[in-house]
């Protein structure tokens, strides 16, 4: 069998790295393309995964249109001359397009209620749409309820071992308490009309958290100077482990406060998404877990920051509550391997 996955962010790295590797130890033929966004580049190529790159985020108003566009003519030319048996991506219509008129099947997977202008051009085209088990919204009879979320694909258990050589480039040690702030662009589709943390917001944050432990900043995009010294420097494929390390994650990041979750690590998340409409994922992480921390509201959000950080027990017990998470949850990237290998033999 021969597939073709695209890669939209450095998320979708993480995301199908395992994935790919399953399918490539069974026998079949991957062929990755991928947009220059963000680290995702730097991500394949440390992972030594080759790729064709698609597309590159541009920085005015209509830019994010004009890519995908282009995006999905070049992605259907390449898929013309590899000629794949299944098409795949995260909401990706590109690969869902190109799919549908190569006649070809065409798998995704969606863990964000939010995107709704992005599912309607992607749905119809598509075979299969993998969601979490929590998913709020009925995707009809594609839908295929995973229970998991989309970060078990690459750091369950089965996948995911921390490394604490991390510190040996690093100026604290593995038993020293330090904060990692992450910081989104908020340029995608779906980021229309939302927010996350402004300038003033950050600034104000570090000088407050700092008195309690050393803080590293993560962040998609420049930093004023007066922040630009606190941005942690290791290779992007080690950021898992620096937050598995972490005491506390802080920010308006979706996807590394779900990580950090998973990792064991407290969160706190502050950004406009949170509401009465936000995602399941993160109702469930906290409601059912108590593993992170959702706000709207920015002193509110730096509260509890504080008081988690004051808190000597506070990793032992998220321990526990990680542990509980994961015994209740599945390798999802075991999990869309076996669904597509019993599919193909089914076909």
């Amino acid at each position: 069998m021969k597939v073709l996955i695209d890669i939209g962010h450095p998320a979708h790295v993480h995301f199908f790295k395992n994935i790919i590797l399953g399918l490539e130890k069974n026998g079949h033929e991957v062929l990755v393309t991928s947009r220059d966004k963000d680290v995702a580049i730097d991500l394949l190529d440390a992972y030594n995964i080759p790729y064709i790159p698609v597309g590159k985020i541009g920085s005015g108003k209509f830019d994010l249109i004009k890519e995908w566009i282009k995006r999905d003519y070049d992605i259907l030319k390449i898929a013309k001359k590899f000629n794949p048996d299944l098409l795949m991506g995260m909401l990706n219509p590109c690969v869902a397009h190109s799919a549908k008129l190569l006649g070809k099947k065409c798998f995704i997977f969606n863990d964000s209620e939010v995107v709704n202008s992005t599912a309607l051009i992607t749905y119809p085209f598509s075979d299969v749409i993998f969601t979490p088990s929590n998913f709020s919204k009925d995707a009809g009879k594609k839908q295929v309820r995973i229970n998991g979320y989309k970060e078990h694909s690459y750091l369950h258990s089965n996948h995911f071992n921390p490394d604490p050589s991390i510190f040996d480039n690093l100026d604290i040690g593995i038993n020293d308490k330090f904060i990692l702030m992450r910081f989104v662009a908020w340029k995608a589709g779906h980021d229309v009309k939302q927010k996350g943390f402004d300038l003033e917001t950050k600034i104000r944050y570090v000088k407050a958290l700092e008195k309690y432990a050393k803080v590293f900043i993560s962040s998609e995009t420049e930093l004023p100077p007066e922040l630009e010294d606190y941005r942690i420097k290791i290779p992007s494929e080690d950021i898992h482990n620096f937050v598995y390390y972490a005491d506390l994650l802080v920010g308006d990041s979706q996807t590394m406060t779900t990580e950090a979750a998973l990792l064991g690590t407290p969160a706190v998340r502050c950004n406009s998404f949170v509401g009465e409409n936000d995602m399941a994922n993160f109702v469930e992480l906290e409601n059912k877990y108590g593993l992170i921390f959702n706000f709207n509201n920015y002193d509110e959000a730096m509260n509890k920051a504080i008081e988690i950080i004051q808190d000597p027990n506070i990793k032992d017990e998220w321990t526990k509550k990680r542990e509980l998470m994961l015994n209740e949850k599945t390798d999802v990237c075991s999990f869309i391997v076996d669904y597509i290998e019993k599919y193909w033999s089914n076909v």
